[in-house]
């Protein structure tokens, strides 16, 4: 008689199968803390520009405000290139690692889902600016990151909702300080990022 010890084995190892076949499980922790180190680096270079120009913008010209905000956004575009090209080399050294493919199914699921939001986000930030309204880029980008990552985390870790769910909290927090946005855009892309890396790395990755 077959032991039911053995049934039971045999139905998580066909849970576990179905889970790789579903889910992108291959993301790095240690891309998150990369991501969160980069954000600091980038919040703190924005905060060197702002203070070059001092707190008041509303004293500044509309020629010089153009010139702050496209010096914020290469700052921005420079942290998410940098995150992207970590992610990447990680995400792909930990799926060798497994002996998961990095590109497949989930991957796609994953990617588009995580896209949908972003793009939407990113969009309406530029409008936000077109409007005058900066003072809404900062919170906007942390809703816009933490429901991105909601909508993605059926196909990939768990885990990842949980961080959503506290970029969320942090930028609708930040709407009610206006003055204080890059503080929260550096503790949400930055501070939570590294907590959440290492709280991923010595749960999944640390042998």
């Amino acid at each position: 008689m077959t032991d039911p010890k053995e049934h039971l084995q045999a139905i998580t190892d066909i849970r576990s199968m179905m889970e790789r076949s579903s889910r992108f499980i291959s993301l790095s922790g240690l891309s998150g803390i990369f991501a969160g180190v980069f954000a600091l680096c980038g919040a703190y270079a924005a905060y060197l520009e702002l203070n070059s120009h001092g707190r008041m913008y509303r004293l500044l010209n509309e020629s010089d405000f153009s010139g702050v905000v496209i010096y914020l956004l290469l700052d921005a575009a420079v942290v998410l290139l940098a995150s992207l090209a970590a992610g990447i080399i990680l995400t792909i050294r930990n799926s060798k690692k497994k002996g998961i493919r990095i590109w497949d199914a989930a991957a796609k699921r994953l990617l588009i889902n995580l896209l949908i939001p972003l793009v939407t986000g990113g969009l309406f930030c530029l409008v936000l600016l077109y409007h005058g309204l900066a003072g809404l880029v900062a919170p906007a980008t942390l809703l816009f990151y933490g429901l991105a990552l909601i909508n993605a985390s059926k196909y990939t870790l768990n885990d990842i909702r949980y961080l959503g769910f506290c970029e969320i909290l942090l930028g609708l927090t930040a709407t009610l300080f206006m003055g204080y946005g890059l503080l929260f855009w550096a503790a949400g892309f930055g501070v939570l990022h590294i907590v959440y890396g290492t709280v991923m790395y010595f749960k999944y990755e640390r042998e």
